[in-house]
């Protein structure tokens, strides 16, 4: 279990490593987990999008966040994926992640079918009333179908339980009024890794991270930069992030270029599952370009 100020910093989206059969590699999971603590990420997201949750089943989920629950000990916070179509289904993993070892639960509002503001609400204030984790809601209406708008996220907030919101809205605008209008005692932050100074600039308390689980050096460098005041230099470091961001955000997508990065450093990712697609030998150079102009490779 954490509190809302413990939910802050870069908090890394770690991908779910796989052997050429497309089996969990637990073995390199446990070596990345490793390199994300040993390189000064706050927390760890498990299965989440990065981590291809929509092609694992129910027990690769509670594994893989059994696996980095162990291998962290405590060192970090582990947050983990939860997100289902139902609200019953959302429960059942819940109670996995908890079991599993997990500190909390992220989830986006399920998806596929639309559902209105109260039924978004009922859903999420549902989940928070088991009290079997603390709860981080995930706005990401570009995957889900369901736009969540500043004042339902404000409005959640005031939930018994619900501790935070990841917004990975493309709107900037929305996470401004999301801060604007919520509690103090809360932890909102950005999902985009291309959101991220400005992010802090208008109040966020972090970042959900994709880059994190690739290059967490230079993201938690950012981070230090500016609260040392230095932010002249947080926004040029940014800046110079931004070549990798346009890979794990739109060229062409995030989990292949992300499996691609940590295997060009030597980690463990192994191929996304099917239908995933793999890199072109195009875009390889191009994300090898962008890891060495920032000092990854």
């Amino acid at each position: 279990m954490i509190t809302p100020e413990e939910v802050r910093g870069i908090i890394a989206a770690i991908v779910t490593p796989f052997k050429v059969n497309e089996e969990i590699d637990y073995e390199g999971l446990k070596t990345l987990t490793r390199y994300l603590v040993e390189n000064g990420v706050d927390a760890i997201m498990s299965v989440g999008g990065t981590g291809e949750f929509p092609h694992l089943g129910r027990e690769e989920k509670k594994l893989v966040t059994k696996t980095i629950s162990e291998e962290v000990k405590g060192m970090v916070p582990v947050i983990a994926g939860t997100a289902a179509c139902s609200t019953r289904e959302t429960l059942q993993l819940m109670r996995d992640a908890k079991e599993a070892g997990a500190d909390a639960a992220i989830m986006v509002p399920p998806y596929y079918f639309i559902l209105d503001d109260e039924a978004l609400f009922f859903h999420f204030k549902t989940l928070a009333e088991t009290n079997i984790l603390p709860i981080v809601v995930y706005n990401n209406p570009l995957y889900t179908g369901n736009p969540m708008s500043p004042g339902l996220l404000a409005k959640l907030l005031d939930v018994n339980n619900i501790i935070g919101i990841k917004q990975s809205s493309p709107d900037m605008g929305q996470l401004v009024e999301v801060i604007r209008l919520a509690k103090k005692n809360t932890s909102i932050c950005t999902g985009i890794d291309s959101h991220f100074f400005p992010a802090l600039m208008v109040g966020a308390k972090g970042i959900y991270s994709t880059a994190g689980g690739v290059v967490p050096i230079q993201m938690k460098a950012i981070y230090n930069l500016f609260h040392e005041g230095k932010f002249e230099e947080a926004r040029d470091l940014h800046l110079k992030l931004q070549e990798l961001n346009r890979f794990l955000e739109y060229d062409p997508g995030y989990v292949s270029p992300a499996k691609e990065a940590l295997r060009i450093l030597g980690l463990p990712a192994g191929p996304v599952r099917r239908p995933m697609p793999e890199l072109n030998e195009e875009q390889r150079e191009g994300l090898k370009r962008s890891l060495r102009s920032i000092g990854a490779l």
